[in-house]
């Protein structure tokens, strides 16, 4: 498209300029591959703005108008834009955030729309506009004035070119509000005239939400006119004479502890103009980017690579401003455990939220683990943070609130994946916190620790099946945690929750199915129907998720040779003419769905009985036909990194298939090299030897030139640093010659 090559050019020409680059290299940044517009169209539900790696702000342009495909704020296939607000949700279904819309204005055009709640917009068209990380561009083509939007962790900094005009404003706006978010408080002080600072509260999907911000201006404005109507609609339109081509930067910090953090932000991290900011953001971008280099000629392929480890850093969110203050954690109800002190302070580490955990667990944070290994602590100890601010870890938080969306206590796999992997964190407090996590009342908890599963019940998210597969997953990773720890009685006790799947496995017909409260299954029961029984899924899709006892369930279904069928139905039985498929249900291989999360392991359990050539086959046809670099380049929910790492992983050629063992189960790469930057000088490069569209199968695997004889790798081997082989061929290999060992049973490797 045009306005990538003009962005490519215009990024080129910025990195041409710094010390020992050449012309060659410049035009060979990673940033330059990366297309935030994936997922902004169809269901990924992105947004394309301007954001640092992790960063708190999340600068991007609003439609304005409601609905499932806004859900980010800005949707591709839509004309018209009504502001520019500093946070935004990636990739999930939760309507929330969109906090302080600005938009710039003149008299040139004056229409008004009831979809947008008649706030001023302006069309637009996508030949001018344009994205690449750290920066976002676009012609408000109706006012003349171009928008541009970049970012740094705490602050977003905008500036717009105005035509020449004697009415230039600025809207500044903290009532708009769309989907579930709704202002509670909002408050607009005037410092001087160039600064102006205040709060927006409001409720939403997350309760209970805080933020604080100072917006300084590069030209004082003449005027203004503000208003507050009932404390929850506060906005503020700024008055300028512009010549032609004049630009005015605004820099806004924000905090959600207080104005004096907004402000500080600003003064440590947004020194300099506009471009200065900018490419300080895009040097962060590149340089996460440079972690892992990739071999290919194929672009397409390159930019959905680096695309989507570009995603992969957009959540978890930084949380604590640069004082390390932040808003205490509060419970789903908004409430706070101890509301005389709402505020915290993280001492030695960044706090993080918004942690999409049912999602995140599976691949995002196993990657972290190998990418971002200087973060990982921190997001560990903001986890713990918010145990010790609430009573329990996080099920969904999100700015300092917990909203309960979806199942499991999936904090404890992500705790516990890191303890093993040897990051620095109080391991005792860790484990209190995943011990009483699994002990509460609510959630149906108590239930499940009663009689061993969740019976059915009238509420429409029951999901009973779903939160007894879920919660047995935690509990292995809380027992092998407590036997690290020498804690044997907790060990044995959880050991024997992890189990309890087989309490609603069906021994007749081979399914995991809902039961009563009475201990005897539900009828009628058709394993491809959607049905509160199933978070999200059908019992195709959550028939796989024992991650913990793979032999166990392969077992239980009957052997390796019936589980193989089974396997091979999943992918093969395709919904008909007349099955009622959810919005959730996308990214169809049969029944498999990739679209949703439950499904993202399963390709990789024909490992597990013999048949590697399946997995290295379904892996590529998933690669190659559900990311495409485009808009409508994800076939679902991004779901705040994790789509996105199963992409990155697996076009590495390997996957977690229980994210907390230790181990990454083996695929087939995508590319001829790959080279992963690890701590202390080291490097992890994976080859394709005689990789093409043809050979598409694994003939042997050589770790450091030594044969391996199993289907995975251990994390220690990576980031001990060497080189993984992947033998191809245009043929099916499965175990030529070699009895591949299979990871063992309650073991953390």
């Amino acid at each position: 498209m045009i306005r990538y090559v003009v962005l490519i050019g215009m990024l080129s020409l910025v990195l041409s300029c710094k010390d020992g680059a050449d012309k060659n290299s410049a035009a060979e940044t990673l940033s330059s591959y990366v297309n935030p517009f994936i997922g902004t169209d169809g269901p990924g539900n992105t947004y394309p703005g301007a954001t640092s790696p992790f960063g708190m702000v999340q600068l991007s342009p609003d439609i304005g108008i409601p609905g499932w495909d806004r859900i980010a704020g800005y949707y591709y296939k839509d004309s018209i834009i009504t502001g520019f607000s500093h946070t935004h949700l990636t990739g999930t279904g939760a309507g929330d955030l969109y906090d302080i819309l600005v938009m710039p204005v003149n008299n040139r055009f004056s229409e008004r729309i009831e979809a947008n709640n008649h706030k001023p917009f302006s069309h637009f068209d996508h030949n001018r506009e344009g994205a690449s990380p750290g920066y976002y561009w676009v012609d408000l083509v109706d006012f003349g004035i171009k928008a541009e939007m970049t970012a740094t962790p705490r602050v977003g900094v905008h500036r717009y070119t105005f035509p020449k005009a004697e009415d230039s404003k600025i809207h500044v706006d903290l009532g708009y509000s769309l989907n579930w978010d709704k202002p509670t408080d909002t408050h607009i002080e005037v410092v001087n005239d160039s600064v102006i600072r205040g709060h927006r509260f409001s409720t939403g999907w997350a309760r209970n939400q805080r933020l604080f911000f100072e917006m300084q201006f590069s030209k004082p404005f003449q005027d203004f006119s503000l208003t507050e109507n009932g404390n929850a609609d506060s906005k503020i339109v700024l008055d300028f004479e512009t010549h032609e081509g004049e630009q005015i930067t605004l820099k806004t910090g924000l905090s959600s502890a207080n104005v004096e953090g907004a402000a500080k932000a600003i003064a440590v991290e947004a020194k300099g103009s506009f471009d200065t900011i900018r490419e300080r953001t895009e040097k962060l971008w590149e340089n996460e980017l440079q972690k892992i280099i990739i071999s290919t000629k194929n672009k397409d392929q390159k930019a959905v690579f680096y695309s989507m480890l570009y995603q992969s850093m957009l959540a978890p969110t930084l949380y604590s401003d640069v004082n390390g203050a932040y808003k205490m954690a509060n419970d789903v109800n908004g409430l706070f455990k101890n509301p005389n002190d709402t505020i915290a302070m993280a001492r030695g580490f960044n706090r993080y939220d918004t942690f999409s955990l049912w999602d995140t667990y599976r691949a995002a944070h196993p990657l972290y683990t190998i990418v971002q290994p200087e973060r990982v602590s921190d997001m560990v100890k903001s986890l713990l943070a918010h145990y010790l601010e609430t009573g329990i870890l996080p099920v969904w938080s999100m700015q300092g609130s917990e909203t309960n969306m979806m199942i499991g206590y999936h904090a404890v796999p992500v705790i516990v994946d890191a303890y093993f992997k040897g990051f620095e964190f109080d391991a005792e407090l860790a484990y209190k916190a995943c011990k009483q996590s699994a002990m509460v009342n609510e959630r149906n908890i108590g239930e499940y620790m009663e009689k061993g599963y969740i019976s059915v019940d009238e509420h429409h998210e029951n999901w009973s099946v779903s939160k007894t597969l879920e919660y047995a997953y935690d509990d292995w990773c809380i027992a092998m945690f407590a036997k690290d720890l020498g804690k044997q009685e907790d060990f044995e006790y959880f050991l024997n929750r992890s189990k309890n799947w087989k309490n609603l496995y069906n021994t007749k017909n081979t399914w995991l199915q809902p039961k009563n409260s009475q201990d005897g299954f539900i009828y009628p029961f058709i394993p491809k129907e959607y049905t509160p029984y199933f978070c999200e899924s059908n019992a195709w899709q959550y028939y796989w998720s024992v991650q913990q006892d793979i032999p166990g369930l392969i077992e239980a279904t009957g052997g390796p040779e019936r589980f193989t069928q089974k396997l091979d139905s999943m992918f093969s039985l395709k919904p008909v003419e007349g099955d009622k498929l959810p919005i959730f249900s996308t990214g169809m291989i049969g029944q498999y769905a990739h679209g949703n999360e439950p499904s993202h392991h399963v390709a990789y359990l024909y490992n597990y009985v013999g048949q590697p050539s399946k997995t290295q086959e379904l892996v590529k046809k998933i690669r190659e036909e559900q990311y495409r670099n485009e808009p409508n380049g994800h076939c679902g929910n991004e779901d705040c990194g994790q789509m996105s790492s199963w992409f990155i992983l697996s076009a590495l050629g390997i996957y977690p298939v229980n994210p907390a063992q230790g181990i990454l189960d083996l695929g087939a790469p995508m590319f001829e090299e790959a080279t992963i930057t690890l701590p202390k000088g080291r490097s992890f490069t994976i080859k394709g030897q005689n990789l093409n569209d043809q050979n598409k199968y694994v003939k042997a695997v050589y770790l450091n030139e030594k044969r391996l004889d199993r289907w995975f790798i251990t994390y220690d081997e990576i980031m001990e640093g060497g080189t993984l082989v992947f033998e191809m061929t245009n043929l099916p290999v499965d175990n030529e010659g070699i009895d591949h060992l299979l990871p063992e049973p309650n073991k953390v490797y």
